[in-house]
């Protein structure tokens, strides 16, 4: 046994699991409070006519869509840097100090930086984020029965963060306004750095070197590529440019919502194509295509957090919940709380099922069911209120729902990737998955726009109606899924 194996071997464990887990589940939770702290007062400072930018609400929605777009858009540029040029671990650091300057350039009061803040943590975060959950799947050898327990546990870490962010960050929105609540999310990015660093021992080496170096054969390749890359983005945001008639955020949001159609079909051709990837690696990435199309328009839905059910929650819905005033800010913290309370129950459920329990695919339709029937429930509540304001108790049992959807899809997706993916392309194939949210808030962010005039029971209902279908679609492919799927049976 080698030095590291044996350190490994002999170190404490953290809930049974390497000692790691805890460096990176203490990273993610205040990144995350960073993020979700930004993301719960975004969409009101944008469209606030006093203290914001002062968009109109259907701009807005679209504008954070496409923010969240380009969050996961860009980890397409981080998972290469891990694999290529930097390796996890350094590229995990760099987004995050990226992510500070992002929410300082925020707690400006000026419009300038504002959108330069919203760029910045936009990349900063594509950097950091596939890169943490990447390294979460290496501690782990194949076959592990802890790995889908570890990513739940890791995924509580996450909503341990995102439960408290709207709190304090809609606490000071209100008290000191919204340059102050942007500070605070620097400051829960900074604490991540710390932990971070504090903890690298615990990771031995894990994400060190990138697994498929960049050579200086391949320099001239890269150098064509790249070129390519942003000439078709100038393209890109030229014809968006004139097809508005100008510059301005609604070309910016038409332009990089084309990049995030176009971007994960490119990667599955890329990785098809790939001659460093084996045939049975290559069984197991078409396999993984309706996994794709599933978790993508389940975030579709999902994601909605920031926008329509945010402009539900302030413009709908009654303020007052069992006698006590309640902020929009608050329903953004259901999700998280039921995650805290429910993702250790499925952990533990996973774990026992074992082989008996179901199969990806039947977990990623079951998902996106439930993200279907939530937004039925949203089209009911809509119904039901008419031109009165709705009960708070509607938002919570939707947040409720898509929580359940969420622990059947999106930790047991993680986990699946970190499996699925062909040897070469780790980091990047991570950066796939969430390419899946990055399309599925671009598809949102033309949505929002093209159904301006539609009433929200229509909106929701239509939505409602389009996944459950399509979720029945993917439960009758399941069978297929697990076949080409399995790693056992397939390598």
């Amino acid at each position: 046994m080698s030095g590291t194996q044996q350190d490994v071997a002999e170190e404490k464990t953290f809930f049974g699991h390497p000692r790691g887990l805890m460096t990176l589940f203490t990273t993610e939770l205040w990144e995350r409070f960073s993020y979700y702290g930004m993301r719960a007062i975004l969409l009101l400072y944008l469209t606030d006519q006093a203290h914001g930018l002062g968009l109109g609400e259907s701009l807005g929605q679209a504008v954070v869509s496409i923010y969240g777009a380009s969050v996961y858009l860009l980890s397409v540029l981080g998972g290469w840097f891990a694999d290529r040029v930097f390796g996890a671990r350094r590229t995990v650091l760099y987004g995050g100090t990226v992510i500070v300057a992002g929410h300082l350039c925020l707690a400006l009061p000026s419009t300038g930086p504002a959108y330069a803040g919203i760029a910045l943590v936009a990349l900063g975060t594509g950097l950091l984020k596939p890169n943490v959950s990447t390294m979460v799947g290496t501690l782990y050898e194949q076959g592990d029965a802890r790995r889908d327990s570890a990513f739940s546990i890791f995924y509580m870490g996450i909503n341990i963060g995102s439960f408290s962010a709207p709190f304090v960050v809609g606490f000071l929105r209100r008290e000191f306004g919204f340059h102050v609540a942007f500070a605070a999310a620097a400051v829960g990015m900074t604490l991540a750095l710390v932990a971070y660093l504090l903890g690298r021992r615990t990771l031995h080496g894990r994400g060190d070197t990138p697994p498929n170096p960049l050579t200086a054969a391949d320099r001239p390749t890269m150098i064509k590529v790249s070129a390519a890359v942003l000439a078709l983005l100038a393209v890109v945001f030229a014809w968006s440019a004139w097809r508005s008639g100008g510059v301005g955020p609604r070309p910016v949001v038409d332009a990089i919502s084309y990049v995030c159609f176009l971007a994960p079909i490119a990667y599955f051709v890329m990785l098809l194509r790939s001659p460093l990837v084996t045939p049975v690696e290559r069984q197991r990435v078409r396999a993984y295509i309706p996994l794709f199309i599933a978790a993508m328009l389940f975030f579709m839905l999902f994601e909605q957090a920031a926008t329509t059910l945010t402009t539900f929650a302030a413009d709908r819905t009654q303020l007052e919940l069992f006698g006590v005033e309640i902020s929009p800010e608050f329903f953004q913290s259901v999700n998280p709380f039921s995650i805290i309370v429910l993702a250790p129950v499925f952990a533990v459920i996973w774990i026992r099922l074992g082989d008996r329990g179901p199969s990806i695919g039947q977990k990623f339709a079951t998902g996106l069911l439930l993200a279907g029937l939530s937004f039925a429930v949203m089209a009911l509540a809509s119904s039901v209120a008419g031109d009165n304001l709705a009960s708070p108790l509607w938002l919570v049992a939707v947040y409720v729902i898509q929580t359940l959807g969420e622990l059947f899809l999106s930790p047991v997706g993680l986990a699946a990737t970190t499996v699925l993916a062909p040897r070469a392309f780790l980091s990047q194939m991570m950066a796939l998955w969430f390419l899946a949210p990055a399309a599925g808030q671009a598809i949102t962010a033309q949505l929002v726009q093209a159904t301006e005039d539609a009433s929200d029971t229509a909106y929701f209902g239509g939505l409602a109606v389009v996944t459950i279908v399509v979720a029945f679609v993917v439960f009758a492919l399941a069978p297929w899924i697990r076949r080409h799927t399995d790693v056992r049976e397939t390598s």
